[in-house]
């Protein structure tokens, strides 16, 4: 498999090149022209920043998503489907649009690309069942997976450098892992783009943001890597140990949103309670440093995952709840110190 992915950017000498300078040439159009076209960024009260910024810069990233999935014959329904949720997650970078249409387009999105992918034979877990009612579950399970994750890796993009970091780390764990394992070079090389077109837009963002990523970045990267989960993932063990190569963003997230539940607060309502923004706000550490510590542990929590994962399932998933409950004590001392409970 390795030589087809050799022979695969043989074919396509130029897309390496493409990925990095559309990644990098969407955020600087962005840059440039964002109050002329209305996408800015006003601080609210659950931004991280103080000034006016431009938004919407992960433009460059779906552009480069579109035209190497293109060249590299990926399944045209799942292109389309991928491509119009992130135009529609742009508009809203622009104008205010209801979390019921969102959440509607982001699951009509999840069937027609779990569709797509089952039709092409790209749908390993589905091979496991072959009850109708059993196959329905599991893409119904699949899709709220997809879409959580993209809207855990939105709610996760909230300082600077943040999400291009943690899109470079997470989608070269997941080429190297397919490589390694042997999935379609197509998907390998797709992976690859992704973390060069992540690397063209991260100047603009770290350590100090021209430009943010907005929802047309952030949303396609969480979706785009649940979707490689699930396209690499054989066993629900697999598709754990790969889920986990996200594991800061799942743990934070997940547990933000248990604290707010047992405190009475919406989920709908914008805040500054995940661990990232406490480190950044109250506890004063400069956004690129928070950012960088979150991208070393993920590499660090992935790697040893993936190590664990060798040594059998038990073994993954205690390494798995070990790690869960650092982070869970880390984030508790560290909220305990900065954040008034009172």
């Amino acid at each position: 498999m390795l030589a087809d992915l050799f022979i695969m950017i043989q074919q396509h000498p130029w897309l390496p090149g493409l990925a990095l300078l559309i990644g990098g040439g969407g955020a600087w159009i962005v840059s440039r022209c964002a109050y002329q076209i209305g996408l800015v960024d006003r601080p609210n009260e659950r931004s991280s920043h103080a000034t006016p910024t431009p938004k919407g810069g992960g433009i460059g990233i779906l552009v480069a998503f579109i035209l190497c999935g293109l060249a590299l014959q990926i399944p045209l329904l799942f292109l389309i489907s991928v491509s119009v949720l992130s135009l529609i997650s742009l508009v809203g970078d622009r104008i205010e649009i209801s979390p019921m249409f969102r959440l509607v387009a982001q699951f009509m999105a999840a069937f027609l690309s779990l569709y797509s992918l089952h039709y092409h034979g790209l749908f390993p877990l589905l091979k496991l069942w072959n009850d109708p009612t059993a196959v329905f579950f599991l893409s119904l399970v699949a899709s709220v997976f997809i879409v959580g994750t993209a809207n855990f890796y939105n709610f996760m993009d909230g300082i600077n450098g943040i999400a291009g970091l943690t899109g470079i780390v997470a989608f070269l764990l997941l080429a190297i892992y397919g490589q390694a394992k042997g999935v379609p070079s197509q998907w390998t090389a797709l992976c690859l783009c992704i973390v060069l077109s992540c690397i063209g837009f991260l100047p603009f963002n770290f350590p100090h943001a021209k430009v943010f990523m907005g929802d047309v970045g952030s949303v396609l990267l969480g979706f785009m890597f649940a979707m490689l989960v699930l396209i690499n993932g054989e066993s629900l063990t697999e598709v754990c140990l790969l889920t986990s190569f996200l594991f800061p963003f799942y743990a934070d997230e997940m547990i933000t949103m248990k604290e707010r539940i047992s405190k009475g607060m919406s989920l709908t309502t914008p805040h500054r309670r995940h661990l990232y923004q406490v480190l950044a706000n109250e506890a004063g550490i400069a956004h690129w440093k928070v950012s960088t510590g979150y991208g070393v542990l993920q590499l660090i929590c992935g790697t040893i995952f993936w190590g664990a994962s060798k040594q059998g399932e038990a073994f993954f998933y205690i390494t798995l709840a070990i790690a869960t409950v650092l982070f869970l004590i880390a984030n508790n001392k560290i909220k305990s110190l900065y954040l008034d409970e009172t």
